[in-house]
């Protein structure tokens, strides 16, 4: 992620409005840091905030693909794109969620080494879309292999919401939020 300063400062109560700020609140200690920085930056525009947040519980943690993989999927993104803020989010749900250390450092590393199975399919789609905004016939066969066609679509727009995300992060300069104290 870029240095610098935050481009739009997270906002207040008087910024996003009681209903952002709550949930922030709530949000920072479900997962035991400040109220998300994410949230109180893009709840400036509540309009869009709303919708998007909508749209991205329906991926996560509302979606159809177990957990466990659309947090690897989650932090493959967010390691790509080097999104500090989505790394430091993601490597705590994704333990929570059933990730090993050693499989959150592997999928930050990259490649497809030591990954098997219906794992290594949907990292080897991520890692396609993200370098060419495709995949191969050959990798959407092994993806339908593995998954229906709602959670094959599913794929593409978790892999896509969250590059979108981090290069929104990314250009705002939204600062990883900082445990409890």
């Amino acid at each position: 992620m870029s240095g610098g300063e935050p481009r739009i400062t997270p906002g207040g109560w008087r910024d996003v409005g009681p209903d952002i700020a709550l949930l922030s609140r709530v949000f920072g200690r479900v997962s035991g840091t400040e109220p998300p920085a994410v949230f109180l930056t893009l709840g400036r525009n509540r309009r869009l905030f709303w919708g998007w947040l909508h749209f991205a519980g329906r991926l996560m943690p509302g979606g159809r693909l177990p957990r466990r993989q659309t947090e690897l999927l989650i932090l493959r993104v967010a390691a790509t794109c080097g999104s500090d803020y989505e790394l430091t989010q993601h490597r705590r749900i994704g333990r929570r969620s059933g990730l090993s250390a050693d499989e959150i450092a592997r999928v930050e590393a990259g490649g497809l080494d030591g990954w098997t199975g219906a794992d290594r399919v949907l990292l080897a789609a991520a890692d396609e879309l993200l370098s060419t905004e495709d995949v191969t016939d050959a990798t959407w066969a092994a993806l339908r292999q593995e998954h229906d066609e709602r959670i094959a679509i599913e794929v593409l727009m978790l892999v896509g919401h969250y590059r979108m995300l981090a290069t929104v992060l990314h250009t705002l300069r939204v600062r990883p939020d900082r445990p409890r104290r």
